[in-house]
């Protein structure tokens, strides 16, 4: 939603733009400290830009599993912000968001090609798909059709990715990194960003995009002898997956075992207990770090 920053909406008009009922702003408010609101001299409720920004985000971290006792304190972290207010990047990222929601695939593609032609991966990454897919994810928020634009864009970018990828990545030599998703989700897109900037790198991967038990990682990282397994996910990992698989994991391979997206900063605590290192939610900021741990491994 976008709106002029000096507008202030009732809970009403709020819940009809979210999703989200009265009652349940109400309990995010008074017993989670969630939303803070602004208040008229008569005591009712006034949303700005911000708060409903805040609300867009909390069904996020809810829609990844977190509990909502857990959300606040995942909320206030730094986004990284566009280079600059008329960098050409505001152009592309509205061109690219149009194509996706008129089931556009060929415009897709167009953009895609182009920009790669122009632009390093990484930047790629950080200033047009990682901003345009949090922008899609808001808008899906209860939205209807939501499911039908969900299932298209992650289609199109897992065979634009995967098509690109392919040719390359089967012509880099040495050990690679094994890319493992342990979410259920049908596309994971960071995993596929962290792809993508691994590939422009010439470091080979080996990716699995459905979740296998941790005897079984381990007879493929004794076949395949992989440099690092990075372990992704979008959503909090099961219990089962956190104190039995992983840390199994651990035990048994002489190689880093990593965790990245969303799931790295819901259970960053957890993961420095186990010694697993934990990258930064978006694939961007871990691509960088993870680079750096892989150079420690030549």
């Amino acid at each position: 939603m976008s709106m002029p920053s000096s507008v202030m909406l009732p809970i009403r008009e709020v819940s009809r733009v979210t999703g989200v009922n009265a009652v349940t702003l109400r309990a995010w408010e008074r017993r989670y400290g969630l939303i803070t609101p602004h208040r008229t001299g008569k005591g009712h409720r006034l949303y700005t830009e911000e708060n409903v920004q805040q609300i867009q985000d909390i069904l996020t971290w809810l829609g990844r599993g977190v509990a909502v006792g857990q959300v606040k304190e995942l909320l206030h972290a730094p986004q990284p912000v566009d280079e600059d207010a008329n960098s050409p990047w505001h152009e592309i990222r509205r061109a690219m968001v149009q194509a996706f929601v008129q089931y556009d695939a060929a415009e897709l593609n167009r953009i895609m090609s182009a920009t790669l032609q122009r632009h390093d991966a990484d930047r790629l990454c950080h200033f047009l798909l990682e901003p345009v897919l949090e922008h899609l994810q808001q808008r899906w928020q209860g939205q209807f059709g939501s499911q039908l634009e969900m299932v298209f864009c992650h289609s199109w970018l897992r065979g634009n990715l995967a098509a690109h990828l392919h040719a390359k990545n089967s012509q880099l030599h040495g050990r690679p990194i094994l890319l493992v998703n342990l979410s259920e989700q049908h596309c994971e897109a960071g995993i596929w960003l962290l792809a993508l900037m691994l590939n422009a790198q010439g470091i080979p991967f080996c990716m699995l995009e459905w979740e296998v038990p941790a005897s079984e990682l381990a007879l493929l990282a004794e076949r395949c002898q992989p440099r690092a397994m990075l372990f992704f996910s979008s959503q909090a990992l099961a219990l089962n997956q956190l104190r039995r698989q992983l840390p199994k994991l651990v035990q048994l391979q002489p190689i880093p075992v990593i965790v990245a997206g969303p799931a790295a900063r819901i259970h960053e605590e957890e993961l420095a207990e186990l010694g697993i290192l934990a990258l930064p939610e978006r694939a961007s900021l871990a691509y960088p770090l993870l680079l750096a741990q892989l150079r420690t491994l030549q």
